[in-house]
């Protein structure tokens, strides 16, 4: 039975899921622990890195317990986790304060310093335009060193989520080449880390803080020391492996590994994170980020901040005893174009192309016929349009998407489905499991330990495309005129809203 299964471990922002796999990519069970985050002061969120550990425990044990399997089936593990959740340690490997995870944006004045010192590390996002967020590594550290001195100089390790889980698992001080690349501007075909970066930033000292090591995502990091063996109900020294960042290994679970290639996943925000033969910098985009999942291959990423959160959002508003499948019902009932009733779905802000935090959402168009399916109806259009508009910009700066993967709240959908094939014109692929983030660590944990002698090769043997959504090209066609009305919203209603 030995080394039949492989574990995938996605630490969220609201918990931790781990699931068992077997060697074809069949889910056998999952498992979840929540954790609690705490807002101390607007913009700030936290989390104990001790609440991820016992998590961490719970859920590889029930997950292996409800899966009927023995433990020294398991022939490895690897982890994926929130990007930017960053953490101080001391020489032990324990936590000096909580962690500053990703949503939190205390820095923001540190995030301009950085920007201001135009170093050629910031290049990778809009070509040098930026803005550099307070969500990222090194405003967070600058923050932490400028507002909490005595824990950062204490500090031996700063570090990520991940990291830090690692760090208990086997011992070793190491980071994720994806998370390093796509987060704290290292460059693996420039120089590596960001010294000159941190250096202008005034926050020098962080170089020997970090992880000495960035390893890429399917190398083995080391075997499951004793403790956290017992800790998770595991066979000592099971291969550990080097993950990612959660939205970068559900791009490997969809089997998303070729050249012009994209994963669209989606949830409360939609990730477009497509690979490219070449760099490529462009306004706009994210990235490219040179090796960040595939060696060879360069990560693009663009962004909608608010997708499924305006959704729920709006059925809050109608009544939480609605169903979604009526909400969907009515939406369905309404014709293309939603009657003249149009959205900016710029709840948060935007994060690609624009890159403007200050935007804002609007419903513009409404008349005393319309009523919440025509609303619900512009806002599943909206959100379709704001991806169009991604890939028409990532187009023009050189990656054209030839086909989308997609994972994430939208494909509970059948109609949001149909609308975002229309819309931007390309076939919808849906794979064998919902939970992308978890196979992708999955597929990364049996290429570490073997089974595979490439991410790539992992990925195409246990990801399967079960259905593909087909656009329709008089529904395409129909969709042009409405998303012409859309893209003349921002110019229009920026000065307005901002």
């Amino acid at each position: 039975m030995e080394g039949r299964y492989v574990l995938g471990v996605d630490g969220g922002t609201e918990g931790l899921r781990a699931g068992l796999f077997d060697l074809a990519g069949t889910p056998l069970a999952f498992a979840a622990t929540p954790y609690e985050t705490r807002f101390p002061q607007p913009g700030w969120a936290e989390q104990q890195p001790q609440d991820w550990w016992v998590a961490l425990g719970e859920s590889v044990r029930k997950c292996v317990q409800a899966a009927g399997v023995d433990a020294g089936s398991i022939a490895a593990l690897a982890l994926d986790t929130t990007c930017c959740s960053v953490v101080m340690l001391d020489a032990q490997g324990e936590a000096l304060r909580p962690s500053l995870i990703w949503m939190d944006v205390r820095a923001q004045e540190q995030a301009q310093r950085v920007a201001a010192t135009g170093d050629a590390a910031l290049r990778v996002n809009s070509d040098g335009r930026g803005p550099v967020s307070a969500e990222w590594m090194i405003p967070k550290a600058l923050w932490l060193k400028e507002h909490e001195l005595r824990a950062f100089d204490a500090a031996h390790t700063v570090c990520e989520y991940q990291d830090y889980l690692n760090l208990r698992l086997t011992g070793r001080r190491v980071a994720s080449l994806n998370n390093v690349s796509v987060r704290w501007h290292f460059r693996s075909q420039q120089g590596g880390w960001a010294r000159g970066l941190i250096e202008r930033a005034g926050i020098p000292e962080l170089a020997d803080k970090w992880p000495r090591e960035a390893l890429a995502p399917g190398t083995l990091i080391g075997p499951l020391l004793d403790d956290a063996a017992a800790h998770l109900g595991l066979a000592v020294g099971t291969p550990v492996v080097q993950g990612g960042s959660d939205a970068s290994m559900a791009v490997i679970g969809l089997g998303v590994v070729d050249a012009g290639a994209m994963a669209l996943v989606t949830g409360s925000s939609h990730l477009q994170l497509g690979l490219s033969a070449r760099a490529l910098h462009g306004s706009g985009i994210w990235g490219s980020y040179a090796d960040a999942i595939l060696p060879g291959l360069h990560l693009v990423e663009g962004g909608q901040t608010s997708t499924g959160s305006i959704v729920n959002w709006f059925r809050k508003l109608a009544g939480r005893d609605v169903p979604y499948e009526a909400l969907d019902a009515e939406a369905a009932a309404v014709a293309i174009g939603s009657e003249g009733v149009l959205v900016q779905d710029h709840f948060q802000g935007n994060r690609t192309p624009h890159t403007d935090p200050l935007s804002r959402g609007a419903i513009v168009g409404l008349s005393l016929k319309h009523d919440r399916g025509h609303i619900l109806r512009a806002m599943m259009e909206s959100v379709a349009y704001g991806t169009r508009l991604i890939l028409e910009n990532m187009a023009a700066n050189g990656f054209a998407v030839r086909e989308l993967t997609l994972a994430g709240g939208v494909a509970k959908s059948p109609l949001w489905l149909q609308i975002h094939a229309d819309v931007v014109g390309l076939p919808l692929k849906l794979t064998q499991t919902s939970e992308a983030a978890c196979l992708g660590s999955a597929v990364l944990a049996a290429v570490g330990a073997g089974s595979f002698g490439s991410v790539a090769e992992g990925a195409r043997a246990m990801t399967r495309v079960t259905r593909v959504v087909e656009p329709d090209p008089r529904a395409h066609a129909a969709y042009a005129r409405h998303y012409g009305r859309y893209r003349a919203l921002y110019p229009v209603l920026g000065p307005l809203t901002a």
